[in-house]
């Protein structure tokens, strides 16, 4: 029976691209009806068997063990996740990159930052709200985050990035109107997904893309590029495991008094005073307080 992996999802049906047969278009298939009684839904990114019909189309008849399996976006087997994060238009926003960041790695996924949009620093050149991106590039890239700057318009950093996502299964995150799109289009020649301006009312794009896909790089790499959303929710994150979410974090915390500590009111919390010893930035730390109130405020709702 062939096997291949489901590269789009759309109206009930799977498109599955075979695993034996290189440049060969994907098979429209169903799933069978067991999968709903096994409560078994099939997603973008999985690796599936499927059996040909008489029309040409085909049946998923398995889902084969998923690696790893998102939620929001849905898509399973993804590896790595590349952030992109518009420098302006709208502007850079570190507290919900570091709030992806939390789910990343809650995910269990390498990450890489990609800052799209490079060509407005030159319009912002002697203004007083000028992004300086020295220090948030340095501070990112201390904690280990792979972070590039580009500019799809300008085609600076796009190469970079492409490197990085060589025979990988990648999604593509992050706001609407960051310039996902955009910087796709910019890697693979005659793609052409739909991009749409900034709404300058709102400070934010509009919703370009409106299902999951797999977009295949000639480097042999897969990227998902996904709904742009603006709103995360902490369900899969518990409060005594948000400061695993923060690499740096961890070496401390070993040093923690107590076990579980959550770093925030408890002595000998070695975490805090790294914090305030300068060894691990006030805004990472501010913005994990503010996500543990998020996790236990929520927690309260339930």
């Amino acid at each position: 029976m062939p096997a291949g992996l489901i590269v789009k999802a759309l109206s009930g049906y799977y498109y599955v691209l075979p695993e034996e047969a290189a440049g060969v278009e994907s098979v429209q298939c169903r799933a069978r009806g067991v999968f709903k009684k096994r409560g078994i839904s099939p997603l973008v990114g999985d690796r599936v068997q499927f059996e040909l019909t008489e029309n040409g189309e085909g049946t998923v008849t398995e889902v084969l063990p998923r690696t790893s399996e998102l939620i929001r976006p849905p898509v399973a087997n993804v590896d790595q996740a590349v952030l992109v994060f518009s420098i302006d238009e709208p502007a850079l926003n570190l507290p919900l990159l570091d709030k992806f960041l939390v789910h990343t790695e809650s995910a269990g996924l390498d990450t890489i930052i990609a800052l799209t949009k490079r060509d407005l620093i030159e319009r912002q050149e002697g203004e007083a709200e000028a992004v300086d991106l020295g220090p948030v590039v340095e501070l990112y890239e201390s904690i280990g985050y792979p972070m590039f700057v580009t500019s799809a318009k300008e085609g600076i950093g796009v190469e970079d990035v492409l490197a990085k996502l060589a025979g990988r299964i990648s999604v593509f995150a992050g706001q609407s109107g960051v310039g996902k799109s955009s910087l796709l289009n910019a890697m693979v020649p005659g793609l052409s997904l739909e991009t749409n301006a900034i709404s300058m009312k709102l400070g934010r794009g509009k919703h370009t893309t409106r299902h999951v896909e797999l977009i295949r790089l000639q480097n042999g790499g897969l990227v998902a590029d996904t709904p742009g959303f603006s709103q995360l929710d902490f369900l899969q994150v518990e409060a005594e495991g948000l400061g695993g979410c923060f690499r740096e974090f961890l070496p401390y915390a070993e040093e923690c008094r107590f076990r579980g500590c959550l770093h925030l009111h408890e002595p000998d919390c070695r975490v805090q005073s790294a914090q305030e010893e300068g060894l691990i930035s006030a805004s990472r730390y501010n913005n994990y307080l503010q996500f543990l109130q998020e996790i236990r405020d929520k927690k309260r709702r339930y």
